[in-house]
């Protein structure tokens, strides 16, 4: 039987100890998918909606920068990570608003749910800064597209 990470021999959750761990350069991608109904495309005014409560993707984008800082906040054994650079960004693909976060560290653990959390964050701000145009936006596809550093690489196939 495989050995999750996050428990101990008596089965109890547990934070994983990192102490011995090398310090390498980690970098972790995450992509979201929002899919806008034509109710919230038709709000749509070049690389950006403006909604009443201000401007839909750059909110979005600082929301999803803050929640990757704060992902030990939220997630509970996660280590707390001082990120080297995070980077979220919004691009419209038909009906859908693909978001990308990415992020970057030096540390003993991985960025990986940084970068999700980054990513998700953002979704859920799209989400709710468009609500009052319609309630039929859906939030899909959250996943890990690559990471770098640590016991192994990946990379997800197209």
């Amino acid at each position: 039987m495989s050995k999750l990470s996050h428990i101990d021999d008596q089965n109890r959750p547990n934070m994983v100890d990192v102490s011995d761990k090398a310090v390498t350069a980690r970098e972790a991608h995450a992509q979201s998918i929002v899919i806008l109904p034509q109710a919230v495309l038709a709000a749509l005014d070049g690389d950006e909606i403006n909604s009443k409560k201000g401007p839909v993707f750059a909110t979005a984008i600082i929301a999803g920068v803050m929640a990757a800082k704060k992902t030990h906040e939220l997630i509970p054994f996660c280590h707390p990570l001082g990120l080297d650079d995070c980077d979220v960004s919004i691009v419209m693909d038909g009906d859908r608003a693909v978001i990308d976060c990415r992020c970057k560290v030096t540390h003993k653990t991985g960025v990986e749910m940084e970068a999700l959390t980054g990513a998700s964050v953002a979704a859920l701000t799209i989400y709710d800064m468009c609500k009052a145009l319609s309630h039929d936006i859906v939030i899909s596809e959250t996943r890990l597209m690559m990471k770098t550093g640590g016991k192994e690489d990946f990379a997800r196939g197209t």
